[in-house]
């Protein structure tokens, strides 16, 4: 499509996404002196940076990362709604390569925070992430906010390890899983701090908390809609949670963390898919992702999240409903250090906040400097 033809068609999605790829100074333009003097990603991270903010003005645009074909050379991954009206037109318009880089786009679903509602399980290996466990318990568990039932329904998530402020100890998991009723909506109550947090979740115990135990009081943070990170914890209560941190299936954990990157072999310990395994496919993404007002409640807004992780997650298989408020961890045999905090995908994707932010946000809110327990 020319120029001209977009002139004559000035409706077009196609024409809009070709005008700013022009615009940006992009289509058959050579890299500066200075890009040629990067490191190897910097001028896929360059072209990123120019194009994302028009791209994600488009209907069907879900989202830009920074990946590597199988020859480990960088790409920019731009990932498109397989149900998007205009995706015959955007798939259309993007050239091979931009500025000497492969641009590759990738038909998937929208992202969605990955909360969960009763008709599944646990499954798949002899440790039940999904079982009432006798205190102290070990995390990547079952649990929830004690109140997270409305609409007829009820929901829950993962607690998935321990964070220590100040030296009092926390559960860490995502904003979704322990805050997110903000309305009051179906059940006429909404999160507040001091609210019991459950082990199992509701939806583990046919919605019905006496069937559960309560293993921490949540503290509010509120890192939704307003920073880059969903996260939200819980102070542990006494004698409750096992003090060294350990997760179900892969133990007690490094104090340390780690940055992600590419072809990175990770795993982590959840409520529906337990272990799993995976590969950092994607970094520096920005991704939008859909969340909802309280339990299967309505669409509370559509949060564009910057500089996330992208892991593969065929069929579901590395994280599922229910897995959100998982610890991302490098796939190592004893003491993995955390990568990151999962909390959305789809069935062909998973993203997870690097853990750097994460912590670096509660440290603000809770007072002090946010570590992870372990030794």
């Amino acid at each position: 499509m020319t120029p001209l033809s977009c002139f004559q068609n000035r409706f077009n999605v196609a024409c809009v996404l070709l005008g700013s790829l022009l615009l940006a100074g992009i289509a058959n333009a050579r890299p500066s002196e200075d890009q040629l003097e990067y490191p190897k990603y910097n001028g896929a991270k360059a072209l990123q940076h120019e194009v994302t903010t028009d791209l994600m003005k488009l209907p069907g645009i879900l989202g830009t990362a920074i990946g590597q074909d199988a020859a480990g050379e960088p790409t920019l991954t731009v990932y498109v709604d397989q149900n998007g009206q205009y995706k015959s037109e955007i798939l259309g318009i993007f050239p091979p390569r931009l500025r000497g880089v492969t641009v590759r786009t990738e038909l998937t679903e929208k992202f969605y925070a990955y909360a969960y509602t009763p008709g599944g399980g646990g499954g798949g290996t002899t440790v039940s992430h999904t079982a009432k466990q006798t205190p102290p318990i070990q995390l990547g568990t079952s649990g929830g906010w004690r109140n997270d039932l409305a609409n007829g329904s009820c929901c829950g998530g993962t607690l998935g390890s321990l964070i220590r402020v100040n030296g009092v100890q926390y559960i860490l998991s995502n904003y979704h899983v322990l805050e997110a009723d903000i309305v009051n909506g179906g059940n006429g109550i909404v999160a507040t701090t001091g609210s019991g947090v459950i082990q199992p979740g509701l939806i583990d115990v046919s919605c019905d908390a006496t069937k559960s135990q309560s293993v921490g009081t949540l503290v509010l943070v509120k890192s939704l809609p307003n920073s880059n990170v969903d996260c939200a914890v819980a102070r542990v209560v006494s004698g409750m949670v096992n003090t060294n941190g350990s997760i179900l299936e892969i133990g007690i954990l490094s104090s340390n963390t780690v940055a992600p990157s590419l072809a990175q072999l990770v795993k982590k310990s959840g409520r529906t898919t337990n272990l799993t395994r995976s590969t950092v496919t994607g970094l520096n993404a920005t991704i939008s992702v859909t969340y909802e007002n309280e339990c299967v409640g309505g669409t509370a807004f559509t949060k564009t999240f910057t500089n996330q992780i992208v892991i593969a997650n065929s069929r579901n298989r590395f994280l599922n409903g229910g897995d959100s408020g998982s610890l991302l961890v490098e796939d190592v045999t004893s003491k993995p250090r955390a990568v990151g905090l999962l909390f959305a995908g789809n069935s062909s994707t998973a993203i997870a906040n690097p853990i750097t932010p994460v912590l670096t946000f509660l440290g603000s809110k809770l007072g002090g400097t946010a570590t992870m327990v372990g030794n």
